[in-house]
């Protein structure tokens, strides 16, 4: 936070979560979507699946035990073996 603070951005930044929960299409009924895509899920992260299921087309669910928020950074290894594996049932 002290960036935003200190390069006096800190009102751009947040204008942009404001613009999205101020738009009427943010909270309209969506289509299901058709593209494969894949939900890797990291302890400190926040999923429900019912929910991501509603709108995605969810062919890869991946729950790990370790890892976080910057899954490439902390568990690099779990998270290109998640994603090979993923990318592996599309072709």
């Amino acid at each position: 936070m002290s960036i935003y603070w200190f390069t006096a951005t800190a009102g751009s930044s947040a204008h942009t979560y404001y613009e999205r929960f101020n738009d009427a299409a943010m909270w309209a009924p969506k289509s299901r979507g058709q593209v494969p895509t894949a939900v890797a899920v990291f302890p400190t992260d926040f999923s429900i699946r019912p929910l991501a299921d509603q709108t995605h087309n969810i062919t890869h669910w991946t729950e790990f035990d370790r890892g976080g928020h910057f899954a490439a950074l902390e568990t690099p290894n779990l998270l290109t073996t998640d994603l090979r594996a993923f990318f592996h049932t599309l072709t």
